[in-house]
Parts: structure tokens; C-alpha cells; sequence
């Protein structure tokens, strides 16, 4: 075998060891403190270049991957186009990590917020739902379809006559439907839920339903394939701002709920969630406000219509962090955290999270981006098995931008 020591002339030296743990044929090896030998960790990461795919004030990002046509989609605020709700394609490249764009197309003629997009596996159409300013923020959707690089969109349907904030959809592929949560301004912000149904270019939807009879923020919701459940994750402005989760049934065009469960009794802002279909589970991530506002993630188990929690583990302390983004590669079955660190000048960041139980661990942060960046969103692209996050760089004009990520 071949030791890695003090003395490189006696490299290829042949010793006799005490194995610690099976070792692989071939592999490097290190002599432990204990005197056995172990096989050397190994990394396989690496970053792309940044690209950039508006070259205007880009904000309200939302992302999705597109598994019918293998391109990332990407939905934003154009502020150097009068605020309009826009979209563009992205194909990546999985030989250099690399990702190109094609020309971004206007879906909504007004002034947009809170853009989030979701993928209908179903009938293989971009959902695309957001914040109407130009009809007083009410909460619309959208349906794209893409080809080659380019997307054309239905029209668009109204699903909150009101105005509405911290839109969080999600796609349930066990009824086929699109799962929005999001705050209900028309009343008292309270956590409100509906379900959409895609056919053809147009979007319908049953009646809202609410989860929480508080004000809520910060929603998150992703979809449980195990469960078949929708977890949604929210601040409970009721309930001293903890952070809470409830699980969702779909039912043909409408949706209950189970009970509101606190996975952090303190203030917690920023929440993402997204399922590890390895291990049954779905991980949260969120800002403890109660902890200095440390990054932090929780491991929720969904029974039924219950949900529980293992202990929450820090991913980072290093100062206030935002802007997470949370997915998981299906590729190397682990969780990717992308994120604004704000104890690091607002550098964007993500480290890979491994789930084991009702527990996670973390490897060492990865800046991605050396200038301060804002309205993250991450998606990962299951044909190049390459996670793209999306982001305004305030350090290039606040351009929107994108960055491939190989983990």
C-alpha cells in the first residue's frame, strides 16, 4: 500500500499496518494518530463560472428544473424593464459546469414579486406563480411551456383575489396537482393554501384553504414522495414568530391540513425545505433569530398527518444568514444550503448537508460568489446532475446570474 507520511522518500515503502475500516484497493491511505491506516477522504466538487443571464437589476428569482426538455428555468423581476415579470432557459454544460442562456421573454407586463416556479412532471409545463403588482399584488400563475431554449406561457390566472405574499409552491406527483401556500393579506396574512390544476396552457384552482389562523411568513413547502404529503414550513407570527411546519393532504382539487407542529421555539426567518428521497426525509433550513439568526437545519419525518423533528444542527455561525436555498441532488443523495452570508459581507455560499436518521451533518462551506449577492434560489438539474443557483450580483450591477454547482 502506499503511505502518505512525513518522508516522502519512503513513499513507496512497504510497512505492515492495522487497518482502520476496510480499505479499497488502490486507494491512498493515511497513518492515523492511533498508528492504524485509514483510506484519505476524498472531494469531488467544483464550480463553474458565473453567467451572467439578465444584464439589468435582476430580483424576485425563482427557479425550477424542467425534466421533459432538461433545461433550468429561471423567473425574475427585470428592473431594467419596468419591473416585468420575466423567464429564461438555461442549458447546462455537464462536460466544463458551465450553463448558457437563451433569450429572456416577458410573461407578465407589470411589475412582479415573490416569483417562485415549479415543475408539473404530469403534463411537463413550468408553473410559474408570483405577486401581481400591476393588480394590486394579487396572486397569479402562469403556465410556460419550454422548447429549444425559449419558453411561451397560457395566460395568466388569478388564484388570490388579494394581495399576497411568501408564495411557496410545489409540485404533488401522487395527485398531479400544484400546491401554493402563501400569506393571505385579504386576511390578516393568514397561511393560506390552494391547489391547481394544469391542463393544456391554463391553470385552475379549488377553493383556498387555511392552514394557520395567524399571520405567517418566510413559507416553504415541498413535496414528501414517501408520505405523499406536502410539508409546509412557515414563521407563525402568532406564536412569538416560531418556526412551525403542518402537513398537507391533496384530495382531488382541495387540501386539509394536520396540526402545526414547532420544530424551533424561537424567531426563525428564511425557511427551505426540500425531500431527500434516500433517506424518507425532509430537511428544513432556516435563519434562528433565537441563535443570532445562525443558519441552521432541522430533519422532519412525516407520519400520517403528523410531523416530528430530530435536533437542529448549525451549518453555519458565522453571523446572520439569509436567502437560503435548499435541494436535494439525487445524484450523490445529499442536501445542497446555498446562502447569503451575511458574517462574510454578504459573500453567496453553500455547503452540502448529509442526512442520517433524523440528523444532519455538513462539510465545509463553499463561496460561489466573492461579492455580495441577494434573492437566491437553487435548483438541481437531474439529467447533468449538477445543482444551478440563480442570484442578483450585487457586485456586478446586481445583474441577474447564474453558477453551476458539481457536487
Amino acid at each position: 500500500m502506499r503511505i502518505i507520511g512525513n518522508n516522502p522518500a519512503a513513499d513507496n515503502a512497504e510497512i505492515t499496518a492495522v487497518a482502520s475500516g476496510t480499505l479499497p484497493s488502490g486507494k491512498t491511505v493515511i497513518v492515523n494518530a492511533d498508528g492504524t491506516v485509514s483510506v484519505v477522504a476524498e472531494s469531488d466538487q467544483a464550480l463553474g463560472s458565473a453567467v451572467v443571464f439578465e444584464s439589468a437589476d435582476a430580483d424576485n428569482i425563482g427557479a425550477t428544473f424542467d425534466s421533459n426538455s432538461n433545461k433550468v428555468v429561471i423567473a425574475y423581476r427585470d428592473n431594467g424593464n419596468s419591473s416585468y415579470g420575466t423567464a429564461v432557459v438555461g442549458t447546462v454544460n455537464a462536460a466544463d459546469n458551465s450553463i448558457s442562456f437563451g433569450t429572456p421573454v416577458v410573461f407578465e407586463s407589470a411589475d412582479t414579486r415573490d416569483s417562485r416556479a415549479v415543475f408539473d412532471s404530469n403534463l411537463n409545463k413550468v408553473v410559474i406563480v408570483y405577486g401581481d403588482n400591476g393588480n394590486t399584488r394579487h396572486g397569479t400563475a402562469i403556465v410556460g411551456t419550454v422548447s429549444g431554449t425559449g419558453i411561451s406561457f397560457g395566460s395568466a390566472a388569478v388564484f388570490e383575489s388579494a394581495t399576497t405574499y411568501s408564495i411557496a409552491p410545489t409540485f404533488d406527483s401522487n395527485s398531479n396537482k400544484v400546491v401554493i401556500s402563501y400569506s393571505d393579506n385579504g386576511n390578516s396574512g393568514y397561511g393560506t393554501a390552494i391547489v391547481g390544476t394544469v391542463s393544456g396552457t391554463a391553470i385552475s384552482f379549488g377553493s383556498a384553504a387555511v392552514f394557520e389562523t395567524a399571520s405567517t411568513s418566510n413559507t416553504s413547502s415541498t413535496f414528501d414522495s414517501n408520505a405523499n404529503k406536502v410539508l409546509i414550513s412557515y414563521t407563525d407570527g402568532g406564536n412569538s414568530s416560531y418556526g412551525t411546519a403542518i402537513v398537507a393532504t391533496v384530495s382531488g382539487t382541495s387540501i386539509s391540513f394536520g396540526s402545526a407542529a414547532v420544530f424551533e421555539a424561537a424567531s426563525s426567518v428564511d425557511m427551505s425545505s426540500a425531500f431527500d428521497s434516500t433517506n424518507n426525509k425532509v430537511v428544513i433550513a432556516y435563519g434562528d433569530v433565537g441563535n443570532s439568526q445562525y443558519g441552521t437545519a432541522i430533519v422532519a419525518t412525516i407520519s400520517g398527518t403528523s410531523v416530528s423533528f430530530g435536533s437542529a444542527a448549525v451549518f453555519s455561525n458565522n453571523g446572520a444568514i439569509t436567502n437560503i436555498s435548499t435541494v436535494f441532488d439525487t445524484n450523490a443523495n445529499k442536501i445542497v444550503l446555498s446562502y447569503k452570508d451575511n458574517g462574510n459581507s454578504g459573500y453567496g455560499t453553500l455547503l452540502v448537508g448529509t442526512v442520517s436518521g433524523t440528523s444532519i451533518s455538513f462539510a465545509t462551506p463553499v463561496v460561489f460568489e466573492a461579492a455580495t449577492v441577494s434573492s437566491l434560489i437553487s435548483t438541481f438539474d437531474s439529467n447533468s446532475n449538477r445543482v444551478v443557483t440563480a442570484y442578483e450580483d450585487k457586485g456586478n450591477s446586481n445583474y441577474g446570474t447564474g453558477i453551476v454547482f458539481q457536487n
